[in-house]
């Protein structure tokens, strides 16, 4: 007799860049993305009016590695990411994922971001780049949790990898990927300070 898994749901984490590097890089991204959030009244306005407790370049710039040169050295960095969890997903591919958004998301206490997929899309993420203690975890959802009609709760002691949720905890200049269909979401920032991050879609 024997039990096996099937149909895992692949997460990939690792630091941006290593080394000093790593660290200028998410000094400068930090820097950038702060004056983003001071700058771009448009951001500013949509953010309110949705209701995002801070400010996100979602809906407002579409050129952030053409607009700073510090966003351009992430979009490098996170191809060969891209690239990698492409490989290791064993995707048939004729050409390495393409870089389609990248945004800026500075998260106010409190702040939440409500479960999601992201549409049109292989590959997405997400880059922290400052992380106060306290602030919010990625929560990622189990794809079939819909279809678990009569699932009975689990024992405490259930590994990660059979939990209906799990929370990863972000840390500056790391690195998460995960394929676009998985719903996930940003639980209430419990920090009494910004937390900062930049999100992105590979096609």
């Amino acid at each position: 007799m024997s039990t096996r898994a099937l149909f895992p749901t692949l997460i990939y984490e690792n630091a941006l860049a290593d080394g000093p590097a790593g660290e200028s890089l998410r000094a400068e991204l930090e820097e950038a993305c702060l004056d983003l959030a001071e700058q771009d009244e448009a951001g500013r306005a949509w953010s309110e009016a949705h209701g995002y407790a801070g400010y996100t370049s979602y809906a407002s710039l579409d050129d952030l590695p053409l607009r700073n040169p510090s966003f351009g050295d992430l979009k490098r960095a996170l191809d060969r990411h891209a690239a990698a969890f492409a490989r290791d997903l064993n995707f048939d591919l004729d050409r390495k994922p393409k870089l389609d958004s990248l945004w800026v998301n500075v998260l106010e206490p409190g702040g939440v971001h409500t479960g999601h997929i992201h549409p049109h899309s292989i590959v997405s993420g997400t880059v922290y780049i400052a992380v106060p203690e306290g602030a919010a975890s990625l929560k990622l959802e189990d794809p079939r949790l819909p279809m678990m009609m009569a699932r009975p709760t689990l024992i405490d002691q259930a590994p990660e990898d059979r939990r209906p949720f799990v929370y990863l905890t972000p840390a500056p200049g790391k690195v998460i990927l995960w394929e676009s269909w998985l719903r996930h979401e940003v639980p209430p920032n419990r920090s009494d300070e910004i937390r900062i991050s930049v999100s992105f879609n590979y096609r």
